[in-house]
């Protein structure tokens, strides 16, 4: 791959994604064979004035090895050094850099139930510090090539040739193969904002989705609570870019207010294992009934966390004919996969698309309709013939989507 276009690629990721401020602390999130873009990654962010750059390196070898060997209980432990960790993330406030280049079949054969626990019990220790800074800090995920994942989503390919294939599917989806990256998103970013601003101006209280592949269903929504697209800000002001790529207009719907079914338009790759084929039924806001040709087992696993896994936190409204879905390639990655078609999510909902969010508590806000739940999960629902109705708090109806893509 062109070296110069990854250089520009990982400017892209430090100054539209992260928008590094001078003299911050910077935390990169990586998989241990990512080393040599890590390092690129590193120097962009000191350039861009970084006090310090630390690597929060991840292996998910060692964590299926865990799961699979260590006790529930030693599991559940949380060490000094790991709650010190949290503890500066939230006394300083780095910005945070995901490098994603998982091995999408890494935690197969894991204890899904097992793994569920101890993120439970792990939350009661370090969630207080994760909830203290949530919307205080900058943070961004983008994809690089790793031979697993290549070699997953290019298996005919060599090695080398899947990196490079993969490599050129991420630059091509993050609007970044011709080296104008930065220039290409603030033009993205300003379409997201017009989108978002359209349908804010419409004071939704109710989407109603159909496709011929069998979805029937409606969500209610809470119209005082924003549509949201592109960058986002924390509350001291800084812009940023959390998702390289992202294609979507979201939303956070009411809690407890969803019926009908909706079938997956792709397969949805959780913890190690690929769903495929699935439908999820809801009834007063949960999902009550879900089949899958192969994972179901996988698929029950993610409503079973906690009280709010089971209900909706997202829906999101991306065109069928996006960059992603017009690759026709399966990343087996929910970042690239959810931004190729409309997608929901099961679980935690966005506190911060309420107005004012900053000024009511957690509790309250969720009391207004947003859903509460340890997990997010996205699944894609778009497909080429879906059809996406509006309904206005004065019953007036609004074609949102036609045809898989926007209506306006």
């Amino acid at each position: 791959m062109n070296q110069e276009l990854i250089e520009k690629y990982a400017e892209l990721i430090v100054k539209t994604g992260a928008n590094i401020q001078k003299g911050q602390y910077v935390v990169i999130r990586t998989a241990v064979f990512e080393e040599d873009f890590a390092s690129i990654v590193a120097k962009k962010c000191y350039e861009a004035g970084a006090k310090r750059v630390y690597v929060h390196w991840q292996a998910s070898k060692m964590d299926k090895v865990d799961n699979l060997y260590a006790s529930e209980e030693a599991l559940k432990e949380v060490p000094l050094f790991e709650e010190y960790a949290h503890k500066f993330m939230l006394d300083e406030l780095p910005v945070l850099i995901w490098l994603d280049g998982d091995d999408p079949d890494g935690l197969s054969g894991i204890d899904n139930a097992k793994a569920s626990r101890i993120r439970q019990a792990k939350h009661k220790i370090l969630g207080k510090y994760r909830d203290q800074r949530e919307n205080h800090f900058q943070w961004v995920i983008a994809g690089v090539p790793s031979p697993s994942w290549a070699k997953k989503v290019f298996p005919s390919l060599s090695e080398e040739e899947a990196i490079e294939a993969l490599w050129k599917a991420i630059l091509y989806t993050s609007r970044a193969d011709d080296g104008n990256g930065i220039e290409n998103w603030k033009k993205h970013n300003e379409d997201l904002k017009n989108r978002c601003s359209y349908l804010n101006s419409l004071r939704l209280k109710e989407l109603r989705y159909k496709s011929s592949n069998g979805t029937n269903f409606s969500v209610g929504l809470i119209p005082s609570v924003r549509f949201e697209g592109g960058d986002e800000h924390t509350l001291e002001g800084v812009v940023y870019s959390p998702n390289i790529p992202t294609e979507e207009c979201f939303t956070s719907p009411r809690k407890g207010v969803a019926e009908g079914i909706v079938y997956a338009s792709k397969p949805l790759s959780y913890q190690g294992q690929l769903i495929e084929n699935f439908s999820v039924r809801f009834h007063e806001g949960k999902a009550v009934e879900v089949h899958a040709e192969k994972g179901e087992e996988a698929l029950r696993s993610i409503l079973s966390l906690d009280e709010g896994s089971a209900y909706l936190g997202e829906c999101a409204f991306v065109p069928y004919h996006s960059p992603i879905n017009l690759t026709n390639i399966l990343f087996f990655n929910t970042l690239y996969d959810e931004n190729a078609a409309c997608h929901l999510a099961l679980g935690t909902g966005f506190p911060n698309l309420y107005p004012d969010f900053e000024k009511y508590t957690d509790d309250e806000i969720r009391s207004f309709g947003i859903n509460k739940s340890l997990s997010h999960v996205d699944f894609m629902i778009g497909s080429k013939d879906m059809s996406i109705i509006g309904v206005t708090e004065d019953d007036k109806e609004v074609q949102i989507f036609k045809d898989g893509d926007w209506a306006f």
